[in-house]
């Protein structure tokens, strides 16, 4: 685990990468047939008790909101994407449904 604020990496890269981990956190989560609102409260939880727990233990890590922020952005920003495609889906695959 790299210590926060890696200097060799570009600006706002930290923030790239809690967004896609937190995508692919929700998007695993649905392919693993998680319900809706438990999927996202467990998100939700994870992203504030990940930064809590990198600001107050000695591992040479600080948490903050704007990381918690890229969190929850990225899971909504994949959750909205499945969605919108499993209801593309549903409705293309009705419009395919012949009467007999």
């Amino acid at each position: 685990m790299p210590a926060s604020g890696v200097p060799s990496a570009p600006p706002g890269t930290d923030k790239v990468i809690h967004f896609s981990l937190f995508a692919l956190l929700a998007v695993t989560g649905m392919i693993a047939g998680f319900r809706l609102p438990f999927l996202v409260a467990g998100l939700v939880v994870w992203a504030g008790l990940s930064e809590f727990l990198q600001a107050v233990l000695p591992i040479g890590r600080t948490g903050g909101l704007p990381d918690a922020l890229a969190d929850l952005l990225g899971a909504a920003v994949a959750l909205a994407v499945w969605l919108l495609v499993r209801s593309w889906r549903r409705s293309r695959d009705r419009g395919n449904v012949s009467d007999g």
